[in-house]
């Protein structure tokens, strides 16, 4: 099993966790077109590590994990795939973070920083980050679709599955009980 299968299954729970139907194939594009979905990304491809260096800094490229240069290319096929299939993005949002905002670019050509989305790994922000960003797309309706490109930890909190870099989820707001804002509801999974 290489990485990417390892990737899959454990992001699956082994095959315990079934998608729907439209997991699968035409369907990831098919839910774009119609509209309504908060379409989350993980970054693409970065040199290797995990998480950033001591002591980098935001502002500054050069202390961060950055993409490698197959990142680059894959964001490139992924904006690529999303002019090929005619899906209109309304607004892209990323995190503050270099590699996050190089994919938002090098993909759709258009960003805004939005720090809900910035990494919380190794900090105790993430409730707090994650109802920002529920709260802000529970009315995210057809035909608009947003994409935001973030970090994994962000997205397991926000969906409760585990993405490889730049792999996309197609999510649309669930209420939680009690009326206030609930995960995003996995619709389809689709890898560059």
């Amino acid at each position: 099993m290489n990485r990417r299968e390892f990737n899959l299954m454990t992001a699956l729970g082994a095959g315990s966790l079934a998608l729907p139907a439209s997991a699968q194939g035409a369907g990831f594009w098919t839910l774009l077109r119609e509209g309504g979905c908060v379409v989350l990304m993980r970054h693409a491809q970065t040199e290797p590590g995990v998480g950033d260096p001591p002591d980098f800094k935001l502002g500054e490229c050069g202390t961060q994990r950055n993409l490698s240069e197959a990142g680059r290319q894959q964001a490139r096929r992924v904006g690529a795939a999303f002019t090929r299939e005619r899906v209109k993005l309304d607004q892209v949002r990323s995190s503050a973070w270099c590699r996050c905002v190089d994919t938002a670019m090098l993909a759709f050509g258009q960003n805004t920083v939005w720090t809900p989305l910035n990494s919380f790994f190794g900090s105790s922000g993430g409730p707090d980050q994650s109802n920002d960003v529920l709260r802000d797309v529970q009315g995210w309706m057809a035909p608009r679709n947003l994409m935001l490109v973030t970090h994994q930890v962000n997205v397991t909190a926000l969906t409760g599955e585990y993405l490889a870099m730049g792999e996309i989820l197609v999510t649309r707001p669930a209420p939680a009980a009690g009326g206030g804002p609930g995960r995003l509801r996995v619709m389809a999974r689709q890898t560059f």
